[in-house]
């Protein structure tokens, strides 16, 4: 196993950002996760693995990744497995990107089009391109299993350096992923790969946060939370759980009822989330481990003023914008005049 980094190291060094966006991405918490992470001989296990923004960061030489959505895993074995190249996918994006730009209905035509084909043939660079360019980051799926997120209404959403930016994250990633057997990649349920875990092994686990983003694939129930604690209870591996604690106006009612029976240290975080500024909150997070993190700070709600400082910031620059513009147009019909 490669040696741990922690929170010391990652603070000199750049997180690395998945190319695949979805909501609740762990970017911004990674060091804050990674820095709980006892010393284990054996794998990572991430039962959800998401956009694989912990585990690309944890980089343990052994790892067994899952996920209930097999795009996510088709396209991270597709980079595994060198069919999925950053040069690939730089040809693939300038390609649809200029299709984008020329669309009718402001690109919105041909993002159907793309949504369309990759409902009936899954292709893994189709998916990369509706996680970019779907509306504010979401991804979501219907019933049949169809994506059935909104156009983010931008038809040159994929400029020269958006491009870039995203197949430097396909390089970076490529880099960190590890030839199979050694990262085993699999699409099946959290129980089936749980079970799988020695007393050597870690598991981090998270989930779909109950009572907030249910919808990512396939849902979240409580049924789901209680089989997943029972799941942690009766392991014998360390595991480390994220999830979300309580915000201004309630509690995740899973803690009382579960995760407090373990070991909860709890971080306030920003969400980006949200069409409007008023609608993007703090939220305190919480990591459900059931190994000793004396050494982490338990309550750590310290960001709350920033966060709220930050948010009055981003109003203000909106206002101050929206003055200009007035003035400006303002100026110009008295000069007509």
């Amino acid at each position: 196993m490669k040696k741990m980094k922690t929170l010391k190291t990652l603070k000199n060094k750049k997180i690395i950002v998945p190319p695949i966006k979805s909501q609740g991405i762990k970017t911004k918490l990674v060091p804050w996760i990674l820095d709980t992470i006892p010393d284990v001989s054996g794998k990572w296990i991430e039962p959800f693995l998401g956009t694989g923004v912990v585990a690309f960061n944890a980089q343990y030489s052994k790892a067994l990744l899952n996920d209930a959505n097999p795009h996510i895993i088709n396209f991270y074995k597709g980079v595994q497995d060198k069919s999925i190249t950053p040069l690939s996918v730089k040809k693939y994006l300038e390609e649809e990107g200029k299709l984008l730009s020329k669309s009718d209905d402001k690109g919105y035509e041909h993002y159907k089009f793309v949504r369309s084909r990759f409902n009936k043939g899954f292709s893994p660079l189709d998916f990369l391109f509706l996680s970019r360019a779907g509306f504010n980051g979401m991804m979501r799926f219907g019933k049949k299993g169809n994506w059935n997120i909104p156009f983010c209404k931008k038809p040159d959403r994929f400029s020269k350096a958006y491009i870039t930016k995203i197949v430097n994250q396909v390089e970076k990633v490529s880099k960190v992923i590890q030839p199979k057997p050694q990262w085993k990649f699999n699409n099946a349920s959290f129980a089936d790969i749980i079970v799988l875990a020695g007393k050597d092994d870690l598991i981090y686990c998270d989930p779909p946060y109950f009572g907030r983003y249910v919808d990512y694939y396939n849902g979240w129930t409580e049924q789901d939370e209680e089989l997943l604690f029972t799941m942690l209870k009766e392991t014998k591996a360390k595991f480390i759980l994220s999830t979300w604690h309580h915000n201004d106006y309630r509690k995740n009612e899973m803690i009382d009822k579960y995760w407090n029976k373990f070991n909860v240290i709890t971080k306030d975080h920003f969400y980006h989330s949200g069409g409007k500024i008023e609608n993007r909150r703090t939220i305190v997070e919480a990591l459900v481990c059931n190994f000793n993190i004396n050494h982490i700070q338990q309550h750590n709600h310290g960001y709350k003023e920033k966060f709220k400082s930050e948010q009055l910031q981003l109003i203000l620059n909106e206002d101050k914008t929206m003055y200009k513009r007035k003035s400006k147009k303002h100026n110009a019909t008295k000069a007509k005049v």
